[in-house]
């Protein structure tokens, strides 16, 4: 299923795009009526368009949590999101009648006491295939599932054996990576997956994998999971800029568009097998990729203005480490952008995204 074109009523309110609310804190016990909701919890795997600052605690270069990321977010600090506010999974949680943000597993400050209510294991960079998070050196899937387990461990220790089982069976699951394992691994110069692989050959093999990662968290109790889907990838800032530079103009790269079209179909075409062979399971295929390229083709309709390159930098090819406070030439206002640096969306188009997600898809949960 796919997210159907968006229209001026997923605009996030006048003035407040940037807005963030202050994050509500573990009390040692959960607000009242938030566990008698459809869903009283949001746990996330994935990789850093839904990482919430996990990398932040790894040995990796891929991080944000450094300035100009995170000036639109509560405090205006880095929190190592990949985006100058609020990520999809945060909005999430607030439109689900949660905390307007979902913490980092690994992150000190927050216990299980916080993770009650939501808690992601994303870490950006990774992706399905080994040699994706090899290449990183980030935390794959199977290390996001153990500390999937380790927190269901915990979290039974906390609110006590019924309502962690409750908390797990009735909580949305949010699964968000893929892009990494293309752009890259398989299209990596550096890769030696395409000399083995036709790219349909790669994209069955990801299935595979994918397949095997629904099976296993079902086993550990997911019953509800939203399954994103690929962006138009061929249009993400960094890759036009190679084009520009190669003398094929500021464009987005059709074959890697075709290929998360493709991709996609495939991936839809999973979720209903998968709900018709898994008992009890209701999973939706959230699909970015045609909202997001309404956004780039009609960026004035969305209140944008800029949508070939990014607010941080050139907007060419800035994004983690590259994408600092020493850039002299960060936009000042990063809602008149679709992309935040060169891989990632701003908050705005973040919550125009969930927007419509929660009216179309997300809202059988509600």
């Amino acid at each position: 299923m796919r997210v159907p074109p968006i229209s001026s009523e997923y605009l996030p309110d006048e003035g407040n795009s940037s807005a963030c609310l202050n994050p509500w804190r573990g009390t040692g016990t959960l607000p009242t009526g938030v566990t008698g909701g459809k869903v009283p919890a949001i746990i996330v795997f994935g990789d850093s368009t839904v990482d919430s600052g996990n990398n932040n605690q790894i040995l990796t270069i891929v991080k944000s949590n450094f300035e100009p990321y995170g000036r639109d977010f509560y405090d205006k600090k880095p929190t190592g999101r990949f985006s100058n506010g609020r990520i999809p999974t945060d909005l999430m949680s607030e439109a689900f009648g949660l905390r307007p943000f979902v913490p980092a597993y690994l992150d000190p400050m927050y216990n299980i006491s916080d993770f009650a209510l939501g808690v992601c294991f994303a870490s950006a960079g990774s992706g399905w295939d080994t040699t994706t998070n090899q290449l990183a050196n980030v935390m794959p899937l199977w290390k996001q599932v153990e500390n999937f387990k380790e927190y269901q461990k915990k979290l039974e220790t906390y609110v006590g054996a019924n309502k962690s089982n409750y908390i797990i069976q009735e909580a949305l699951y949010v699964v968000s990576t893929g892009t990494n394992d293309f752009l890259n691994n398989y299209y990596s110069p550096t890769s030696t997956r395409a000399l083995h692989y036709t790219i349909e050959q790669f994209q069955g093999f990801l299935i595979g994998l994918i397949e095997n990662f629904i099976k296993q968290i079902y086993q550990l109790g997911a019953r509800k999971i939203s399954f994103t889907g690929l962006p138009p990838m061929g249009c993400v800032p960094m890759e036009r800029a190679v084009d520009l530079i190669q003398g094929r103009g500021d464009t987005c790269i059709e074959k890697y568009n075709d290929v998360a079209l493709h991709f996609n179909d495939m991936l839809s075409g999973l979720v209903h097998k998968l709900n018709g062979e898994l008992p009890g399971l209701r999973m939706v295929f959230a699909n970015p990729y045609d909202a997001l390229l309404q956004m780039i083709k009609d960026p004035s309709s969305f209140g944008f203005e800029v949508t070939g390159i990014a607010c941080c930098g050139t907007g060419l090819f800035e994004a983690s480490y590259l994408c600092n406070k020493l850039q002299p030439l960060t936009c000042p206002d990063a809602d008149k952008f679709v992309f935040w640096d060169s891989f990632h969306p701003t908050q705005k188009t973040n919550q125009i995204l969930v927007n419509s997600m929660m009216k179309n898809v997300l809202n059988q949960f509600l």
